[in-house]
């Protein structure tokens, strides 16, 4: 994939690796739609963009996301790539954690990410063409401790992702999971704690991660390649990354169910 001149539409991109993907693609050549909370935080990301679109809402507002989603497509004739990327982790022990941290999670870093996506599909598929971006984690692929709620939220943003590659798979649109590691960002600092406070902290893993720049370069190559799973980590979490890697025979079997008529079938059963 040549990123030049495409539209790419980031949420979560005030920072981190949203912050570092918006930068990247721009010196490759692409136009970036910008989505966050915080419209001040996305200006300074914009500055380093050159031309850009700043749609500021909170993802879990549906008719919010409507709106963006409607601004985004006609802001230069249609939304190429998309990075479902908006998230918030967590720092706490299940015997520890309130019921409404495992909602809120799960809202923001799944069912958000869901509906932005769902959002696009009917316009890329329409189109023929277009690119998404899941931004998932080694805790959508490994349970790691002190981080249920989110590894529940990102190991169902992988299953939503694979299940939508394969019914997508004729239509010429490409779907690609991404599972970073620790990546030097602020997601430890900003994590809930089990009563959903933000934690305000980070860990020695994050602060010595892979800086989210030279991230941000890993996805794109992985995307312009054409990986469908694209692991971006080092150490040990690599290695839990690679065992946990789902066989491309496995990715081609799903999708040749969908070639073979299997959804029109089982829909006229």
């Amino acid at each position: 994939m040549d990123y030049t001149g495409k539209v790419a539409w980031i949420t979560g991109a005030s920072s981190g690796i949203g912050a570092a993907l918006a930068k990247e693609l721009a010196a490759r050549g692409a136009h970036v739609v910008l989505s966050g909370r915080d419209e001040a935080r996305l200006a300074e990301v914009a500055a380093d963009c050159g031309e850009t679109l700043i749609l500021a809402f909170d993802v879990r507002d549906e008719a919010a996301l409507a709106d963006a989603t409607a601004k985004a497509i006609a802001w230069k004739g249609g939304v190429d790539i998309a990075f479902a990327n908006a998230g918030i982790s967590q720092r706490s022990r299940a015997l520890g954690t309130d019921m409404q941290v495992y909602r809120d999670i799960i809202a923001i870093d799944l069912l958000a990410q869901i509906a932005f996506t769902q959002g696009l599909i009917h316009h890329m598929s329409a189109r023929g063409s277009g690119a998404l971006g899941f931004i998932s984690s080694i805790a959508g692929k490994v349970g790691i401790p002190l981080r249920t709620a989110y590894c529940a939220a990102k190991f169902g943003l992988a299953g939503y992702a694979d299940a939508l590659r394969a019914e997508l798979s004729q239509s010429g649109v490409s779907v690609h999971t991404i599972y970073p590691g620790s990546v030097a960002t602020n997601v430890s600092r900003n994590a809930l704690t089990g009563q959903g406070i933000r934690r305000d902290r980070s860990d020695k893993a994050i602060d010595n991660g892979i800086p989210a720049d030279d991230a941000a370069r890993a996805m794109l190559d992985g995307i312009a390649a054409g990986e469908r799973e694209i692991i971006v980590a080092q150490g040990m979490e690599a290695g839990m990354g690679e065992l946990r890697r789902t066989p491309e025979s496995l990715l081609d079997q799903v999708a040749g169910m969908v070639a073979n008529g299997y959804m029109d079938k089982l829909e006229h059963e």
